[in-house]
């Protein structure tokens, strides 16, 4: 990363002097449980009391008992307002008349947006270019002004810090912050008054905001209990922080909440202190994790939610048998891609398969399969003719099929009645077998 890039990531070091006076000037100063609980007091009736509940078929599936906090249900479908307001409510009267700026691609830029727009702050958010225009949209429907500037969220970041310097305006940081953190951490206090028993935490990682302010809380209340970071495998940022590793960061991740290259200074020497281990996911485990928050809790969770519930997907061995804290900690998922994942799970199941089979180009046969399909218990659900193709005889053809089965072995059991009549059958879309099935 450049030197210009890191210089976003420490912008609290330098910003304007915070209307709260209570902490040490050090810039590396921690948050205390004392620090959580006011922010507990400050958000109290303007950011939503999610409940903790438990589980009962992850549980089942996966041999924990976990119980999952559902901060999907904030207003802005996200864990990010507890941190933006209690950033906002720091700031002084001057500070709120010069406005906030933001960089952000999606939870922290609506966080911003909306608790500014309520308290009477001016906001401006930086974007990249690339943000879906309904992140946009969002965002400016919570009522700040949106820039769409640079290719990246570190370019993003640094038009936002050239604003923060030209016009003035407080920088509001999505990790690296003093008051973001303490904000972050009431999740946890929330966590622990539902369930005191709770034998470890799994949150996902992007800055460390989240992680940092949780392990604060937690394990000053519990100090017994484990706190467990989760990063996709494409971004294992506070991986390389805490275990002194150089694992490239990079890629289209489906946790794009969490796919930041550089861990944030603050989050990172709290978590080098306070998190045990961290657990690194799979693209494929995390869309299991999407799928199964929709199919078993009838809930929506976005790649960075869903985190955590991967990580036990990934390693349920290391959970078996404990009481297991998740964060389900943002629901703002495209329904269309969710949709997809949902029916890539059901490949992965085997409940819906593709097979390519190759067939004499005469008539009758189409329908000799159909049968042989529809005899055995399965269903049709799209079939597709290829007579074009040079892996095809001159006289036969290729069908694609793709049917609906009850399971793996049903469709076995399909494939094995049309190769009895003669057919060629390749399978499509075999099971990548990645994790345990949920």
């Amino acid at each position: 990363m450049e030197r210009s890039e890191l210089g976003i990531l420490f912008l609290y070091v330098k910003g304007p002097v915070m209307a709260d006076q209570s902490r040490t000037s050090s810039p590396l100063a921690h948050p205390t449980l004392e620090d959580i609980k006011r922010a507990a007091n400050q958000i109290a009736g303007s950011v939503l009391r999610t409940p903790t509940l438990p589980a009962y078929k992850l549980s089942q599936a996966l041999g924990a008992d976990i119980f999952v906090k559902y901060d999907n249900m904030q207003i802005t479908n996200a864990f990010k307002e507890r941190g933006a307001l209690v950033k906002l409510l720091s700031l002084n009267d001057e500070q709120r008349r010069a406005g906030v700026v933001a960089m952000s691609a999606g939870n922290h830029a609506q966080a911003v947006a909306f608790h500014a727009s309520r308290l009477g702050i001016p906001s401006t958010i930086v974007m990249p270019e690339f943000t879906p225009f309904v992140k946009v949209a969002a965002t400016k429907a919570f009522g700040a002004d949106v820039i769409l500037e640079g290719e990246t969220v570190a370019e993003a970041g640094l038009a936002a810090q050239r604003l923060s310097e030209t016009k003035g305006m407080v920088f509001v940081h999505p990790y690296d912050d003093f008051d973001i953190i303490r904000g972050q951490g009431t999740v946890a206090l929330e966590m622990l008054a539902d369930v005191g028993e709770l034998d470890c935490l799994v949150v996902p990682i992007g800055g460390g905001g989240l992680i940092s302010g949780m392990a604060i809380a937690a394990k000053t209340i519990k100090p017994t209990i484990e706190i467990i970071g989760v990063e996709t495998e494409l971004y294992p940022t506070m991986y390389n922080e805490l275990k002194q590793t150089n694992l490239e960061c990079g890629g289209q991740s489906l946790a794009e909440g969490i796919a930041v290259k550089k861990a944030g200074r603050l989050p990172a020497s709290i978590a080098a202190d306070l998190v045990s281990d961290i657990v690194l996911v799979s693209e494929g485990q995390i869309e299991q994790a999407i799928n199964a928050f929709a199919t078993h809790l009838k809930t929506m969770a976005e790649g960075a939610g869903a985190a955590g519930l991967a990580a036990l997907i990934a390693e349920p061995g290391r959970f078996e048998g404990r009481k297991v804290g998740l964060l389900l900690s943002g629901g703002n998922i495209d329904p269309r891609l969710l949709s997809s994942i949902m029916v890539r799970q059901l490949g992965r199941k085997q409940q819906i398969v593709g097979l390519r089979i190759t067939i004499p180009d005469r008539p009758g046969v189409l329908g000799e399969i159909s049968t042989i399909i529809g005899d055995l218990g399965g269903n049709v659900l799209e079939v597709d003719h290829h007579r074009t193709f040079l892996n095809v005889p001159v006289k036969g053809a290729s069908i694609d099929i793709t049917i609906e089965t009850r399971d793996a072995a049903h469709a076995q059991d399909i494939i094995r009645g049309i190769e009895a009549k003669g057919h060629k059958v390749e399978h499509l879309n075999a099971s990548d077998g990645d994790g345990r099935q949920t």
